[in-house]
């Protein structure tokens, strides 16, 4: 039998490929109060509430997750991608992650945290991906 190539499938230079691109803010919040960092249900409306800033659609409820040592990490799927929390309440610090379509303004997500969160310092960074 003679060997059949499979039909050729169009390819496109590199430039001319169209990629998604996305927001990625990452912020640290220290100085963050211990009984604030403990309040899973608190963090869980945050990251609902953070999204709905961006006017992001949500994909679903938080996850929460308690660890032993009282850390606690949350995660909300969003319509392109996602929300993330970490929690130290013993080191008063959360660290937030945000990633989403370009088309979503992340720094708003991130001042949900920054006007309910009593932190002493907040540092941040914002770039693009893809």
């Amino acid at each position: 039998m003679p060997f059949r190539r499979a039909p050729s499938v169009p390819r496109f230079p590199l430039s001319e490929r169209v990629f998604p691109v996305l927001n990625h803010l990452t912020a640290d919040f220290m100085g963050v109060p211990a009984e604030q960092l403990r309040d899973s249900g608190m963090l869980s409306g945050l990251l609902i509430a953070a999204a709905g800033a961006a006017g992001i659609t949500t994909r679903g409820a938080p996850r929460m997750q308690t660890m032993p040592d009282e850390h606690i990490s949350g995660w909300l799927q969003l319509e392109d991608c996602h929300i993330a929390v970490h929690a130290f309440p013993e080191r008063e610090l959360l660290l937030l992650d945000v990633l989403s379509a370009a088309t979503h303004d992340v720094s708003k997500a991130m001042a949900v945290f920054a006007r309910r969160l009593l932190a002493r310092e907040v540092r941040s960074e914002q770039r693009q991906r893809g």
